[in-house]
């Protein structure tokens, strides 16, 4: 066997909470009584939610790839995998993804409440969010992932590319914005 792959290629730096994010900019924007004045702070704040969001989805995808590059890889261990003979439970294991699918669903309403303005995720959000619960759950959350060939692989994603992902994750990482990885998500959704 080789000498290994990692866990993570370097993502771990720029991935926030999304959860504890967006509670801790809606408390801010709740705590005002007057409508007018919840409506300015979420106009501040709305491209930053959406910033937020486009990284973890980001972060999905280089995951994603991720797998189908390790996948091209001969057997190896895969390194410094921090799940590694944790418990599962599944819904820790998916709770973030869980409210970001949530969040899909609610932040065109406070668009519209807030702003007046309509606002539609493209429906590949759902695809990628979808895919990525999927990986977390059939993986069991990678608390068995041993080597490269253990990682399963969600039903439906493209998998012809996979050997040049590794140089896609390097340029995102190296540019530490994972939002840049949303620009690929056509190679693995359908």
């Amino acid at each position: 066997m080789a000498e290994g792959l990692e866990f993570d290629p370097g993502f771990a730096p720029y991935i926030l909470a999304f959860q504890g994010t967006l509670n801790y900019l809606y408390t801010d924007i709740n705590r005002f009584k007057n409508l007018s004045q919840r409506k300015t702070k979420f106009r501040q704040y709305y491209k930053k939610i959406l910033d937020v969001f486009n990284n973890n989805l980001g972060f999905y995808v280089g995951c994603l790839m991720w797998a189908e590059y390790i996948k091209t890889q001969e057997e190896q261990e895969i390194l410094n995998n921090h799940c590694m003979g944790g418990r599962y439970n599944e819904e820790e294991n998916t709770v973030e993804t869980d409210y970001m699918i949530n969040f899909v669903n609610l932040f065109p309403k406070d668009m519209k409440y807030f702003l007046g303005e309509t606002y539609e995720f493209d429906e590949s959000v759902s695809k990628i969010l979808n895919a990525y619960k999927e990986f977390l759950t059939i993986n069991r959350g990678f608390i068995e992932s041993v080597t490269n060939t253990d990682i399963l692989l969600p039903e439906g994603l493209k998998t012809e590319n996979a050997k040049s992902f590794k140089e896609i994750i390097e340029k995102a990482i190296e540019e530490k914005d994972l939002s840049k990885l949303l620009e690929y998500k056509d190679l693995i959704i359908e």
